[in-house]
């Protein structure tokens, strides 16, 4: 067997594994299988010798290659919505898979993949590397370029961010999660009554201009009203998770990992009594999320 055929081999063996940690490091399994195609690139041209350990060589190379592609974002950040909109086209062009991509966000957790996505590159590298991956932070600190304690502390501040500070804790927190998630059940399956059983009598929805659609109306009151309205566009929530937002229980709408709209709820007597829907892109980059616990 030439060489070349054997590093394609032991290379397809280690690949589903660098497509997670790639893909947990960008958010996106096209720009993870472009970082997965780098490191093949950058192993058929150098070789095999002298690596003694592939498996771990190629993971460095992988994060390697997704830091400086995180770097390289941050021009494009304004341009998030247009990305939203026009990425499902740009998946068919390129080859790519959305339904694959979806189930993979969901696999992975999508709140989790919009917190990360508020990290710095340095942040998300040693978080995911080290806390998803078990890689040691001796080896995590040459990637970012700092010694292993900094990495550590890169990779325990973002663990605080992931994980957020409550308002709420406890039975409470549990008690909202559990409301929360049967409201969005019932939201994805376009059950009425579901619905109304954890919304409260007296509703207010508020909707910004950016979230509104056109000719709608930005507050509506009732939760019968609402919810009427409310199963005529039930597929539009089906990328929606529960998520802490400021502290408290919210949702998060994020097709594939990126953040589109934010629902704040009050909740009263055990039913929600007030939504928030908000797109603002302003808005979106002051909120603090985090992932909620289960």
């Amino acid at each position: 067997m030439d060489e070349q055929k054997w590093l394609a081999e032991r290379f397809e063996g280690n690949r589903e594994h660098l497509r997670g940690v790639a893909y947990r490091m960008l958010g996106s399994l096209n720009e993870a299988d472009d970082a997965v195609q780098e490191a093949w690139l950058r192993l058929s041209r150098t070789g095999a010798g002298g690596i003694e350990n592939l498996g771990g060589w190629l993971t460095t190379v992988v994060a390697r290659v997704c830091l400086d592609m995180l770097r390289a974002r941050t021009s494009r950040r304004e341009d998030a919505l247009d990305a939203q909109i026009s990425e499902p086209a740009a998946n068919r062009q390129r080859g790519g898979d959305p339904e694959r991509e979806a189930l993979l966000a969901d696999s992975v957790g999508l709140a989790l993949l919009v917190v990360l996505d508020r990290l710095t590159p340095a942040e998300r590298l040693a978080f995911v590397m080290h806390d998803m991956f078990a890689v040691p932070f001796e080896e995590i600190a040459p990637i970012v370029g700092r010694s292993p304690a900094a990495a550590r502390q890169l990779a325990s501040r973002a663990r605080r961010r992931v994980q957020g500070a409550n308002r709420v804790a406890g039975a409470d927190l549990t008690r909202r999660r559990s409301l929360i998630d049967a409201f969005l059940a019932a939201l994805r399956a376009g059950d009425f009554n579901g619905l109304l059983a954890v919304l409260d009598p007296d509703l207010v929805v508020r909707v910004d201009r950016y979230a509104a659609a056109a000719g709608a109306e930005v507050e509506v009151r009732g939760a019968t009203t609402w919810a009427k309205g409310a199963i005529a566009f039930a597929h539009a929530v089906r990328d929606a998770r529960p998520a802490l937002v400021d502290g408290d229980v919210g949702a998060v709408l994020a097709p594939r990992g990126r953040l589109f709209r934010v629902l704040r709820f009050t909740i009263a007597n055990e039913k929600i009594a007030r939504i928030e829907v908000m797109a603002d892109p302003e808005r979106l980059r002051e909120f603090h999320l985090a992932v909620v616990g289960d």
